[in-house]
């Protein structure tokens, strides 16, 4: 530990370094304007856009609402400013040269019902160029002006695709390029991001389980509460260990409003539209409100499901199923404005959903006939998420000293969730993964000016997280031992703007990682303790540096290019690695960690009502996760591996009511076997379908005016026929050939008066009779299942 606190504390010091040169090169040349852009309710109003009217001057207020404009030609001006949600302000100014220029202004809220109001900020939006996000860089920043790949759902988005299904994992999965399609079934094992394993938060909370996969993180919170979901493409370690797709980042709502008591009540209806005992409801209630210097919202989401059918009206397997379901949210944040410069804020929420299902698993007979459910009594506890807390604290400076803000959050999330009975432990057994994260993150943002042409920010700080995960049976026999990890990671990230077009942004974080496990014995495999190992624990240290950079040319937006590189680091699922050991102790096992190196290149696109984006990809590993199935466990192999594809996305507003658009995703990943260098010699291998998805296309046309909408989307998922069966006919697990499938869903919505709603939407419209990809690949009869078959959403909702 003394060698990783002197590579940390020289780490330290090269930032302080770096940044005093900054500031020592910081100089003020000709006119500039400095000013603040806050809120009617006195919040920052990042994200605002500030525009010199009939000049080329623009900018965007960062995460504590200021601004500067430097080298301004000395003249009179009008500045104008505009949020989405707020009305847009003009104030005349004038501009003298080598003098600056203070500019504080305060936006107005619209006016309008917060519900109406969320729509059109959405139906406003068109283009996703000047999109505001925090995730890529834990700063606020426009998309035009990131040099990464990024996805944002908007709040509008969330609720419209909510209307067909308020599954969060098929929301992502529909609207994210990349992202493996929905598995329709509690777990998201196989919806991976590009072709690896995604990390994903709850404001930026760890969800993942990266220590032991659980594979329950996608589906960890309701949509109901999510403000917007952005989605980091790629290899990046901002966050920390377990990114190696890319992070996927649940930011949730604040209750936007200028009343002091306010909310949303919302009840509906749900169901097959064939076949019996399908029948469900769900109940959503919000308030929040602004009282002087607090706001506040508090929301609670209960929704029980009835029995999943099929296309052909037969009960789907309930094993890891949605069907007969009981889900709780509740969910609250809380703000309190210190001053002017300073907030606190308190966020809070708790997702559990659990299965009581009458129904057991009736194997299927694969590539023939389906895994059904039929009557029983199911052995064991009941399968699911127990619970699932996240908690965190926020406290915001925005000028702890001269203009460097601070922000640090203190957090933890205690998570539990139980699976099915399974014949593969010795006597059958269910297991259960528990996992409990506390972190804390201190970070602060300082900008500097080189000259009028060489302008940015710092960013720099530390993570403390301290991760303690465990998969016991339910009875009490250990399958993987306490895994303790706690991880000290400063970091640093600048971000410039070069001659006001030109982006560059680098970042170096270092992961100081300690591991201590408990001694354990791996599970018995026959009576009287046979063929159990007693293991003896131990403490794993890792150590590395990992790099990012990137270049993004924002002056047109036409054409808005970027490249960049990124790196992620992470502990290999050590979970997997320790329940089938071999060896008497972890010092003799595979416990090697995993760097992932992502290459990208894309643009852009804005052409009047038309947008277009596109990247390449590819994303190479020394020692990959590839997963092969050895005496009955799915063992990883580790060997080089290279994962590459690319991504269309574009849409097209017809006229003002009518929205039409959609994306393409292709991925494919190959395994060095030889480790020769190459991979395609005879050896070598493609990577399996748990990890790399079949090409996936999502199209949608949208047409909504102030009373109506109605949205129509289509995807489609593609052929994966790579591997070849065993001897005997069988595939292995991962091996299975994918054949593809469309789906058509559609979503209406209808506005009785301002306050009440009415929402309809339907999934699997036509009905069709189609297999996940999941199932597929799995090769096995037991996960041989039909995904739904029609489902309605019915919903009545009223604002106040």
């Amino acid at each position: 530990m003394n060698n990783l606190n002197l590579r940390t504390s020289k780490f330290l010091l090269i930032i302080c370094l770096l940044f005093s040169v900054f500031l020592s090169f910081a100089q003020q040349t000709g006119g500039k304007i400095k000013g603040e852009i806050t809120t009617s309710n006195g919040k920052s109003a990042s994200g605002a856009i500030i525009t010199l009217k009939n000049s080329k001057y623009k900018t965007t207020a960062t995460n504590d609402g200021s601004f500067r404009l430097n080298n301004v030609a000395e003249n009179i001006y009008t500045i104008q400013v505009s949020l989405a949600g707020y009305e847009t302000i003009e104030q005349q100014i004038t501009v003298v040269n080598n003098e600056k220029t203070i500019v504080n202004l305060q936006l107005k809220f619209s006016g309008k019902t917060d519900e109406a109001q969320n729509n059109e900020i959405s139906e406003k939006s068109g283009s996703q160029l000047d999109e505001i996000i925090v995730s890529a860089s834990r700063k606020v920043e426009t998309l035009s002006k990131t040099p990464s790949s990024v996805t944002v759902i908007n709040a509008k988005d969330i609720e419209d695709l909510s209307i067909v299904s308020p599954n969060i994992a098929n929301i992502v999965a529909f609207a994210v390029p990349g992202l493996g399609s929905a598995t329709n079934n509690t777990g998201n094992y196989g919806q991976t991001l590009r072709g690896r394993n995604p990390l994903v938060l709850i404001d930026g909370i760890p969800q993942s389980t990266p220590l032991k996969s659980a594979g329950r993180e996608m589906r960890s919170i309701d949509p109901s509460v999510i403000e917007r979901i952005e989605v980091i493409k790629g290899a990046t370690a901002i966050y920390g260990n377990g990114a190696d797709g890319g992070l996927i980042n649940y930011i949730t709502k604040s209750g936007k409003t200028q009343k002091r008591f306010a909310g949303y009540s919302e009840a509906g209806t749900t169901g097959n539209i064939k076949g019996d005992s399908t029948a469900g409801y769900r109940f959503n209630q919000q308030f929040y409100g602004k009282i002087n210097k607090f706001n506040y919202m508090v929301a609670g989401t209960y929704e029980k499901t009835g029995v999943f059918r099929d296309g052909e009206g037969q009960v789907i397997s309930p094993e890891y199923g949605l069907g007969e379901t009981k889900t709780y949210n509740i969910f609250t944040k809380a703000g309190y404005n210190l001053t002017d410069k300073q907030r606190i804020e308190l966020m809070y929420n708790y997702f559990s959903s659990n299965q009581d299902s009458d129904f057991i698993l009736k194997n299927g007979v694969y590539g023939v006939s389906p895994a059904i459910g039929v009557l029983g009594n199911r052995p064991g506890v009941d399968e699911g998420t127990r619970y699932n807390h996240n908690a965190n604290l926020q406290y915001v400076n925005k000028q702890i000293f001269r203009s460097t803000s601070l922000t640090a959050n203190l957090y933890f999330q205690d998570f539990l969730t139980i699976f099915s009975n399974s014949a593969f432990f010795y006597g059958s057994g269910q297991s259960q993964t528990a996992s409990a994260k506390k972190g804390l993150r201190v970070y602060l943002n300082s900008p500097f000016t080189v000259s009028s042409n060489f302008t940015g920010d710092v960013t720099y700080g530390f993570d403390l997280l301290n991760d303690k995960t465990n998969q016991k049976l339910v009875d009490g026999r250990v399958w993987v031992p306490n895994i303790n990890m706690v991880n000290l990671a400063p970091y640093a990230q600048i971000s410039t703007q070069i001659f006001g077009d030109f982006n560059v942004k680098a970042g170096l974080r270092a992961e100081n990682i300690k591991i201590n496990i408990d001694d354990y014995n791996t599970l018995a495999t026959g009576a009287n303790g046979a063929g159990s190992i007693a293991v003896k624990g131990g403490d794993l240290t890792y150590d590395a540096f990992v790099f990012n950079t990137g270049l993004r040319y924002s002056k047109f937006k036409f054409f808005n290019p970027f490249v960049s590189f990124s790196q992620s680091f992470s502990v290999f699922d050590l979970g997997r690695v320790l329940t089938n050991a071999k060896e008497d102790a972890i010092s003799k096992l595979q416990t090697k960690p995993i760097i992932v190196n992502n290459y990208e290149g894309g643009f852009s696109s804005q052409l009047g009502k038309f947008n277009l984006s596109a990247a390449y990809y590819f994303s190479t590993s020394k020692l990959g996760t590839n997963l092969v199935q050895v005496d009955g466990y799915l063992v990883a192999e580790r060997l080089p591996e290279r994962v590459w594809g690319y991504e269309v996305q574009a849409d097209y507003q017809i006229i003002k009511q009518l929205t039409v658009g959609g994306n393409y995703a292709y991925v494919q990943g190959r395994g060095d076997k030889d480790s020769d260098g190459h991979f395609y010699g005879p050896t070598d291998i493609y990577l399996k379908s748990n990890r790399i998805p079949p090409s996936k296309v999502t199209g949608y046309a949208k047409y909504g005016d102030k009373r109506l909408n109605v949205e129509l989307y289509w995807m489609m998922v593609g052929d994966r026929d790579v591997f070849q069966p065993n001897a005997k006919g069988a595939y292995a697990i991962g091996e299975g050939p994918i054949k593809s499938f469309n789906l058509w869903n559609v979503a209406t919505a209808y506005r009785v008066t301002e306050q009440i709603r009415v929402k309809l939407g339907i999934e699997n419209l036509f009905n069709t009779d189609y297999y996940t990809t999941t199932s597929q690949f799995y090769g096995t009869n037991a996960n041989y299942t039909r995904g739904n078959g029609s489902r309605f959403n019915l919903a009545l909702g009223y604002s106040f």
